[in-house]
């Protein structure tokens, strides 16, 4: 029970990578509330969560909204009572070159992927600092630290996230805060396979994938949440600032 009496928030929670960090969350022994802009997806799973025994909410809504992040706080304050971690874990991208990136997409994945860790931030470490200490994960990507054809909005947006946790680690250390990265490879999520299935030959364009990697292989969502959950826990108690990547070797090629 290495989260035992914690209590945590994670974005993009209902689904892919952030529903393995809420589901292994719980089984550590954390109180959860998961926010997704998938209401009935968010709802579900914080409903499987409780029958499961684990206890947890559900929050609806756009992670790049003030009004969203005012929500969750006034939610885990009235029910916990405290916050101890964030995972800011939403975020998405598109297949795009600068050029072929209009204005409105470039918005919303600023929105979705920057600005949702900068607001999810600026509300949780108050509370944090009133617990007396915590530990923010920000999910970043091998992305954010090595070029990929045909990602720029999604590979800028990614190491602006390592760049703003390495200025948070540095700003709140003294309060007992911590600010750590995930930088994940590609992982074999349901959102990847939905992309997938659509190609016109969706074996060859995961083997191809799968080749990018030493390893030989696309990562799994559950290996993903145990570096979130090593993070989030004290275990972790040395570490801010940093970025733990886990990505099969494909950033060492």
């Amino acid at each position: 029970m290495r989260l035992g009496g914690k209590t945590a928030v994670v974005t993009g929670g209902a689904s892919g990578i952030g529903r393995a960090v809420v589901e292994a969350f719980v089984r550590e022994g954390a109180r959860v509330a998961v926010v997704d802009r998938a209401a009935e997806a968010a709802g579900q799973c914080a409903g499987q969560l409780r029958v499961s025994g684990g206890e947890a909410f559900a929050v609806a809504g756009d992670v790049g909204s003030q009004d969203t992040w005012q929500e969750v706080s006034g939610r885990v304050m009235e029910r916990w009572g405290r916050l101890d971690v964030l995972v800011n874990n939403a975020g998405y991208g598109i297949r795009a070159t600068v050029t072929d990136t209009s204005w409105e997409d470039w918005q919303a994945i600023v929105s979705t992927n920057v600005s949702s860790v900068f607001l999810g931030c600026r509300t949780a470490i108050p509370l944090m600092r009133k617990a007396g200490a915590g530990s923010v994960v920000n999910m970043a990507s091998v992305a954010g630290q090595i070029g990929m054809a045909e990602r720029a909005a999604y590979c800028a947006t990614k190491a602006a996230v390592v760049g703003l946790s390495k200025a948070m680690a540095v700003d709140h250390a003294s309060e007992g805060i911590r600010v750590n990265c995930v930088a994940p490879g590609t992982t074999d999520t349901p959102y990847f396979a939905k992309i997938s299935r659509h190609l016109p030959d969706e074996q060859a364009y995961r083997a191809d994938l799968a080749a990018r990697q030493p390893l030989g292989r696309l990562g799994r969502p559950e290996e993903i949440a145990a570096a979130v959950v090593f993070l989030a826990s004290d275990e972790s108690s040395f570490a801010t600032g940093s970025v733990l990547t886990v990505d099969g070797g494909m950033s060492v090629w």
